[in-house]
């Protein structure tokens, strides 16, 4: 019984913790949050695409927000062209054995990514090498830049035009916030794209 109750107390410590690192990250960055969503949005409106890519955790978190926009957030609305560049193996594999795991997102942002569209880097540390390497590339090409990343942001805070750092206390918390951040621009660019589309939202004759 004394073990239970020592982890209900660590449990609920956890989770004030949690919400602490996001309410601070959110209320700080709210402006930031905001124009990174317009950002998102102008570049699909224009015929863009996004490009998000990422390590374990951060990987899961960019094959989440791909799919997001490529299936459905909150309601129904034609599909918003996102790939993840954590998904193939085949292409993962082969650059990682012939060139290094630093380059398997480069080679892909170098094949993939165009003026117009965005490359998305997720990294708690913000200095994951193979992150790095593929925003750095994007921005020599003059790609627009997003980096989810850690307190100060790392190696990335340089390369990205749109940083949302959370100064959390550990790894798990920092991608608790990303993930909280992630649904949030999911969120705001669904609606600026389709605000015909939101429920109980009557557009006007």
């Amino acid at each position: 019984m004394k073990d239970i109750m020592i982890m209900e107390a660590k449990i609920l410590s956890i989770l004030e913790q949690s919400i602490a690192v996001k309410k601070a990250f959110v209320e700080a960055n709210a402006g930031r949050i905001a124009s990174t969503a317009k950002a998102i949005a102008d570049c699909l409106k224009a015929g863009g695409k996004v490009l998000v890519l990422g390590n374990g955790g951060s990987a899961a978190d960019a094959q989440h927000i791909a799919a997001e926009f490529v299936g459905r957030f909150a309601f129904d609305r034609p599909p918003l062209p996102a790939i993840a560049l954590t998904t193939d193996t085949s292409i993962l594999t082969c650059t990682g054995n012939d060139y290094g795991f630093g380059d398997i997102f480069v080679r892909q942002v170098t094949a993939l990514a165009r003026t117009g569209d965005i490359v998305w880097g997720i990294s708690t540390s913000g200095n994951s090498e193979n992150v790095v390497r593929a925003l750095s590339y994007a921005r020599k090409q003059k790609i627009a830049t997003i980096g989810l990343a850690g307190k100060g942001g790392g190696r990335m805070a340089a390369l990205c035009d749109h940083l949302l750092a959370v100064d959390g206390p550990d790894t798990a918390r920092i991608q608790e916030a990303h993930g909280l951040v992630g649904h949030i621009l999911c969120g705001l660019v669904e609606e600026l794209m389709f605000p015909d589309k939101i429920p109980g939202v009557v557009s006007d004759p």
